[in-house]
């Protein structure tokens, strides 16, 4: 498993500013386990220290690509 993010970054005043965070993340996973997977990524921001930080103020998506193990 790997993961990238990708952040949109603003000007406000002569400030760079974080408004937008992407995170992909990429899983190698046996078909049968595919189905948990999706369930935990669409839960997972919820426990997330970080994303529920942040969240008040930058936007966090993320996005789940599987493949066969």
């Amino acid at each position: 498993m790997f993961s990238e993010a990708k952040g949109e970054i603003e000007e406000e005043g002569k400030v760079l500013v974080i408004r937008r965070i992407h995170v992909a993340y990429h899983l190698k996973i046996a078909p049968e386990l595919r189905e948990t997977a999706q369930r935990v990524h669409g839960v997972h921001s919820n426990a997330c220290p970080l994303a529920r930080t942040l969240r008040a103020c930058v936007q966090i998506t993320t996005s789940l690509e599987m493949e066969d193990a």
